[in-house]
This record gives C-alpha cells, sequence and structure tokens, in this order.
C-alpha cells in the first residue's frame, strides 16, 4: 500500500513538473514574440546632440523608431512602400532604418499617405507622420541637344507637383511624368534658343548651371562652327544610321579587333581634334575639379559589348579616361547600344587615371585641373582599343559636340 501511494505521489510530482516547464516554455514564446509593435517617436538618426525628434519626412533620410516589440520586425513600410533594413540595427525599442527614395506620391492611396507600418512576428502597427517629397534631385538628361521631334527624358528624383518646366529657355506644357518621380519625358519642340533646365516641383526647384540647346558653351569641337578634326576616322552629316544629328560627325568603325590590338591610327579608329579650345580656362585652373565634366554625344546604332574608347589629351598617356558602357564589372559584360538615338554621355574629370598594373586608365585620378591639364595644349583624342584576349565584335559609333562643362 506504501509502495503504490508513494508511486501515485512520485506521478504527480512529475505531472507537475511538467506542467511548470510547459508553463515557463509558453513565458518565453510569449517574450520571444514581444507582443504587438508600438512605435512612440521618430528621432533623426544622428549622433547626440542632433538625434532630435522629427515630425517631418522626406525619402531617403535615416531615421529612428522608438518604441516596443520593434525587435522581430518583418516590415517596415513609409507610405505603403516597402524598406529595405538590417535588423542588425533593431533592438526591442529601437529600429534604425532607411526611408526608401523613391515614393510615387500622386499614387500612394489616401490611406496610406503620412504612415509608418511595422509588421512584426507579434503583430503589427500605423503610426501617423508627415512624409513629404524632398526637394527634385538631377540625374540625368537623356540628350542635352536633341532635334525637334526627338523625345528626351529627364531623370531623377521626386520629378512630380510639376508647376513649371523649361528647357533651354523654352516652356515645356506638355510631358509625361513616372507616377514614382523617376523621370519626365517631353516631345522637344522648336526651340531656338539655349539655357538651363529649369524644374519647379511643390518642394523645390533644379536650375542647371550648364546650358541645355547649346553647341557653343565649352565646346571643345562640334565639326561645325568650332574645332576641327586634324584626321582619324570618316565624317558624315547624313548617315541614315545616325538620324537626328546637327550637322557633322565623325564615326568610328572599327571592324573585328585581333586579341590586344592597340593600332588606334588604323582606319576608322579615332578622332584627333586639335583645333579645338581649351578644356579649362586657365582663370579657372585652382577651381575643384570635381566641377567640371567631359560631355559628348554618343549614337551606338548596333550592340557594342567590347571595344574600348580611350580619351586622352595631346596624344598624352599618363592620364586616359576609359569609355566603356558595356562593361558592368572586370568580369561581366552586356550588350550597350542607343539604338540609333543620339544620347548624352558624361565623363567626371576625376576618371582620367594613371596606368596601373600594365593597364592604361586604372589607376589614380587625377587630383586637380592643373595636374590633369598642366601646360598642355588644345586637343583632344579618341582611340579604339582591344585591350582583352580575345577578338572584339567591332564597334560602329558617330560623336558629336565635345566639350567640357561646369556643373557647380
Amino acid at each position: 500500500m506504501k509502495k503504490l501511494l508513494n508511486n501515485r505521489i512520485n506521478h504527480l510530482l512529475f505531472l507537475s513538473m511538467m506542467m511548470m516547464i510547459t508553463m515557463l516554455t509558453s513565458c518565453n514564446n510569449d517574450d520571444d514574440s514581444n507582443g504587438a509593435p508600438v512605435i512612440t517617436e521618430v528621432r533623426n538618426y544622428a549622433a547626440a546632440p542632433n538625434d532630435t525628434l522629427v515630425n517631418k519626412l522626406v525619402p531617403g533620410q535615416w531615421v529612428v523608431l522608438k518604441g516596443s516589440n520593434l525587435k522581430n520586425a518583418v516590415k517596415i513600410a513609409f507610405n505603403g512602400v516597402a524598406a529595405q533594413f538590417d535588423a542588425g540595427l533593431f533592438s526591442d525599442t529601437y529600429a534604425v532604418v532607411q526611408i526608401p527614395f523613391v515614393i510615387p506620391f500622386p499614387s500612394v492611396p489616401e490611406n496610406q499617405l503620412n504612415t509608418i507600418e511595422v509588421v512584426t512576428t507579434g503583430g503589427s502597427t500605423i503610426f501617423n507622420i508627415d512624409i513629404v517629397a524632398g526637394p527634385p534631385v538631377l540625374a540625368g538628361i537623356s540628350n542635352e541637344n536633341p532635334v525637334e521631334g526627338e523625345i528626351v527624358t529627364v531623370y531623377g528624383t521626386n520629378l512630380f507637383l510639376i508647376s513649371e518646366f523649361s528647357f533651354g529657355g523654352a516652356a515645356i506644357s506638355d510631358y509625361i511624368s513616372k507616377d514614382d518621380g523617376t523621370a519626365i519625358s517631353f516631345v522637344v519642340p522648336n526651340i531656338t534658343t539655349s539655357g538651363p533646365l529649369k524644374i519647379t516641383t511643390a518642394s523645390g526647384k533644379i536650375l542647371t548651371i550648364f546650358n541645355v540647346n547649346d553647341l557653343t558653351t565649352g565646346m571643345l569641337c562640334n565639326f561645325d562652327t568650332i574645332g576641327s578634326m586634324a584626321w582619324g576616322t570618316s565624317t558624315s552629316n547624313n548617315d541614315p544610321d545616325f538620324p537626328g544629328n546637327h550637322g557633322w560627325y565623325p564615326i568610328l568603325n572599327t571592324g573585328i579587333l585581333s586579341a590586344g590590338n592597340g593600332n588606334w591610327w588604323e582606319g576608322g579608329r579615332s578622332i584627333n581634334i586639335e583645333n579645338g579650345s581649351e578644356w579649362v580656362a586657365t582663370a579657372d585652373l585652382d577651381l575643384d575639379i570635381d566641377q567640371f565634366l567631359l560631355k559628348f554625344e554618343l549614337n551606338v546604332p548596333g550592340n557594342w559589348n567590347d571595344t574600348s574608347i580611350f580619351i586622352l589629351r595631346d596624344y598624352n598617356w599618363d592620364f586616359i579616361a576609359r569609355f566603356e558602357p558595356w562593361k558592368l564589372s572586370e568580369t561581366k559584360t552586356t550588350n550597350f547600344t542607343t539604338a540609333g538615338k543620339w544620347v548624352t554621355v558624361t565623363i567626371p574629370l576625376t576618371e582620367f587615371r594613371t596606368k596601373k598594373d600594365g593597364k592604361d586608365g586604372t589607376g589614380n585620378s587625377a587630383i586637380s585641373l592643373s595636374e590633369l591639364f598642366g601646360t598642355k595644349k588644345k586637343t583632344i583624342n579618341f582611340f579604339t582599343m582591344n585591350n582583352g584576349d580575345k577578338p572584339t565584335a567591332g564597334l560602329r559609333a558617330g560623336i558629336d559636340n565635345i566639350r567640357v562643362v561646369k556643373i557647380k
């Protein structure tokens, strides 16, 4: 009888212990889930004393969400647009996150405007705060020197809620904007003036220092009225592969190049300007080098995926800019084409580099205008090269309006 009683007591003790373990496990699981998230405030992501409380947000801004139960976030959205985040920057009481750069304000549903949504494994919450479009930012213009009837696209961010838009001094009233504010396209009217690109929105303004529709300012050679090509490849003003041109332009036509072929002086492989303007005026040589860009219009009707263009000054190989838009990385390439349209190419002067490990144009950047130009003359050269260990497929490309432009 005593033995039976002891067995029952032991059995009851075992059951009690199991119940306690189950309850503790349940409590721990509740702790892990942390319940539904709560946001109490939003602060600027900066070291004190700049970690101030904020009540208005703009795209691209870094912020700290403060509250509770934030550690296990699986989604954070601003105006309904999900943000990418690193959970390593989270704790239970705060979350560091960057607001998406692109928010399509005109198409955001009304119930998602001015909201932060946080979803965790334990639930979700909505926090209301003003989220406004930042000032418009220019990323590029498809063609800065178009002809009438051409479609031009302006790229950037926050390009919506537009109240004023002009191109080269001409008002543009008929245009198409992307809902996310990253592009505006328009058909070029008959423009007889040059001037800046101007875009005024509800949150700011773009006004370029440089002019568009401008074939003279900073021009080294436009192959018509400024500069001339001393020698090199052929020129045309009516080749059917390059429509939409302004007057004359040279055509690089390399054909297949054997592996390692650097004979840029061969027919169709170089553009050599010897009667152009000075790249930068002597009075400007003390300005920062990042205030200037080399620009030109380019037309590649077919696919381009191997031949390199080397750009240099006065046949001097100390600093070279390699133009290889088909190169995604050192090991990956893609087909590049402009599909028979003229596009504007922009190359920072800091991309003129020294030789490194036997490869031209891959070393150190020029750090000043004086270092890049020195006492050199007024020439510019475009050479086509095959730096690879396989034959190229060839390149046929038109180039026009070579210029150096001050941008700030």
